[in-house]
């Protein structure tokens, strides 16, 4: 017997009954046809932030360079650069204030020092020395995160107690395009739009996670388009427009910390180097698709429209590139000292109370070193 042959089956009826509503109207949360710009627009610019911006650009830019060499050198065991990435990074670290969060991924280092971290600190963990190089609750920016997308749910959870507890404060999560496709980062998001948590996801859609194209990840019209899903407003801007991001960053912000609750931003960009120094690019991309993207470079697009506007002369040029050049031979020296480093030191700050297993695991290490130093 069917459904449709049980008594009072002509009442029944195969669609959800007229008490059943959109909770959302999904129109207002889609994003933009095309990535959202500045440049080239014409729109008003904030002289002071396109200064700074370019300044923390080249700065970036030769931090990604100098970070590369040292790999080269043995000093790093591992280092994800994020050249041609510089515009997401270093909006992102402008958009917060001072009392917000940061959640990076381990390609984010340059957002944290764009953030005030010394560089050194920033690269402890990648060169090996500590499980990371800095006070995450002094500098409010998490640990730099290497399991993918694993950082999204604590930048909700953290958003989400900051909320209950009257603070104001907002969390800015970063994650590449290659995490969108962990079960972290739906988790993060459905609880982010339930809770209406203060926390801004800002996902650099750099083309590749490591050999992988996008395409072969989603079929959805783009990333931003996957926040209607989750009933978030979702934002289409050029990773590499650094007004841009800035921009959109900001309003979603200030969006968050007046109680809206979440964005996911997708910014469109492209990792211009190997996904690691492990990494072979050139098995899965080709230097024709790599030159396109140089002539939409972050730093160029930059200093071509405040040139133009008479907005950055070659002064201003000189002393953006003698600034980064500063920075990285202070890099270089720090990094060229050998650390002093405390074995047992391994076993700190992991628990705020240790567990039997790890005081017996420090147990057998220190007994292993006393006995060396007999």
């Amino acid at each position: 017997m069917t459904v449709q042959e049980l008594p009072g089956a002509a009442a029944y009826r195969p669609t959800p009954p007229p008490a059943w509503r959109p909770r959302t109207d999904p129109a207002p949360l889609l994003p933009d046809p095309e990535p959202y710009r500045v440049l080239g627009t014409g729109a008003e610019l904030d002289r002071a932030l396109m200064l700074k911006l370019y300044a923390e650009l080249v700065r970036g830019r030769r931090f990604n360079a100098q970070a590369t060499a040292l790999t080269k050198q043995g000093r790093l065991a591992v280092y994800p650069s994020s050249t041609g990435q510089e515009a997401c990074e270093v909006a992102a670290a402008l958009a917060l204030e001072e009392r917000d969060w940061l959640f990076p991924s381990y390609r984010d280092t340059l957002a944290a020092v764009a953030r005030g971290l010394d560089p050194v600190e920033a690269l402890t963990l990648l060169r090996g020395d500590w499980h990371t190089g800095y006070d995450p609750r002094r500098h409010r920016i998490a640990p730099l995160c290497t399991p993918l997308a694993t950082q999204l749910p604590h930048a909700v959870g953290l958003a989400h107690a900051a909320r209950l507890k009257g603070d104001d404060v907002v969390a800015l999560a970063l994650v590449g395009d290659g995490g969108t496709s962990e079960g972290d980062f739906h988790e993060a998001l459905n609880f982010a739009a339930v809770w209406q948590a203060p926390v801004v996801f800002l996902v650099q859609n750099n083309g590749f996670a490591i050999s992988v194209p996008l395409a072969k990840q989603t079929a959805a019209p783009s990333l931003a388009h996957k926040a209607v899903g989750y009933g978030m407003p979702g934002r289409l801007v050029d990773g590499n427009d650094a007004p841009a991001v800035h921009q959109v960053l900001g309003e979603a912000v200030a969006r968050a910390r007046r109680g809206g609750g979440p964005t996911l931003i997708e910014a469109v960009t492209y990792r211009m180097e190997a996904h690691t120094n492990a990494d072979d690019a050139t098995r899965y991309r080709g230097s024709a698709e790599v030159d396109a993207w140089r002539d939409h470079d972050p730093i160029r697009l930059l200093e071509g429209e405040l040139t133009a506007r008479g907005l950055l002369d070659e002064d201003g040029i000189r002393a953006a590139a003698e600034a980064a050049e500063t920075m990285a031979a202070a890099l270089r020296e720090q990094m060229n000292t050998e650390p002093s480093l405390a074995p047992m030191d391994l076993f700190a700050e992991v628990y705020a109370e240790q567990s039997g297993q790890l005081r017996e695991q420090a147990a057998q290490l220190r007994a292993e070193l006393e006995a060396e130093a007999r």
